[in-house]
């Protein structure tokens, strides 16, 4: 950890940025902005409408200062990762690549400069999965974890264990092109490379706060509510104490298949042809599904097939 001290809710928030530049970004993900004048962080935050003490853990932790995580608000945390998560998927990616091919010849006759793109839109392919997967699935049970609810058979450890950093492969592209794109004074390239460092520290930062801040504080809360007695254990659509095995019981075994198949990603042609089914009656087994659950989107189901043991937790994709 940092020697200095935390930062603490009567700073001036101009003191914390002239601290660590890097702060910016996070004050951006928490919908902070800027011309702030000389107010301290409680009244910024105030103003903006952001829980002071989960803006001071996400901007202790990163700066290696010292953070609790027992008293951070959810809601706030996860608007925080879902900011984080936009701006990376739609703006600081997308810019790596728009970079990317204008420094580098991919009119076709250079087999590397495709090479270094194909490497790279795979690796903006398997983040987004990832990201997407937080955002439908682990975000939205925390969100029930929020409200007072748990669900059945499915904890944030599940995502924690299979949780992996999603900078390093970034840091193999670094490599690669610094060791195989022979090329003098390509300022261009230079320029995206150094954006690509950037972008690689923040992933592994955003993996980190995730690590160290997100995943402890949910067990927290799933602490607290089992220590309750009284916890109300809900379905995906929020519905109080139903036990999902009657629902279960309702379903076909080609009805499961299908949930299965939904919950893999996988498309109504897919599944039509992995199953030998038309598409129409694909159609219509989703939609007697949907009738018989209550639950209509993908990401409902997918927590629904997890905590009934319709897919392992593995067979999801993650990034």
């Amino acid at each position: 950890m940092n020697d200095s001290k935390s930062y603490q809710p009567g700073d001036k928030m101009r003191d914390l940025v002239r601290n660590d530049s890097a702060l910016i970004l996070i004050m951006g993900r928490f919908g902070i902005s800027l011309g702030f004048g000389d107010k301290t962080v409680r009244e910024i935050c105030r103003a903006n409408n952001v829980d002071e003490k989960t803006f001071l853990a996400v901007a202790n932790y990163a700066t290696g200062r010292d953070c609790r995580f027992e008293e951070l608000s959810l809601h706030t945390l996860i608007r925080y990762q879902k900011q984080s998560n936009e701006y990376l998927l739609e703006f600081n990616l997308p810019s790596i690549r728009r970079k990317l091919i204008e420094a580098i010849d991919c009119s076709g006759s250079n087999d590397i400069a495709i090479l270094i793109i194909r490497f790279y839109d795979e690796y903006v392919m398997a983040v987004r999965k990832h990201m997407e997967y937080e955002n439908d699935v682990v975000f939205s049970y925390v969100e029930q974890l929020s409200s007072g609810h748990l669900q059945r058979n499915y904890t944030i450890t599940e995502f924690a264990s299979k949780h992996a950093p999603i900078g390093d492969k970034l840091k193999e592209l670094k490599d690669v092109i610094i060791r195989c794109y022979p090329e003098k004074n390509n300022y261009l390239l230079n320029a995206a490379l150094l954006e690509i460092i950037s972008c690689e520290q923040d992933l592994t930062s955003h993996c980190l706060i995730e690590d160290k801040l997100f995943v402890p504080a949910v067990k927290f809360i799933e602490q607290q509510l089992k220590k309750k007695g009284d916890t109300v254990y809900v379905d995906k659509t929020g519905n109080d104490a139903i036990d999902k095995r009657d629902k279960l019981e309702t379903l076909s075994d080609r009805e499961k298949d299908i949930i299965a198949c939904v919950t893999k990603g996988m498309s109504n042609k897919e599944i039509a042809d992995a199953l030998y089914l038309s598409v129409h009656t694909v159609t219509t087994h989703r939609r007697n599904i949907s009738n018989k659950l209550q639950i209509h989107t993908t990401a409902g189901l997918t927590i629904y097939a997890i905590a009934n043991k319709l897919v392992n937790i593995e067979e999801i994709q993650v990034g």
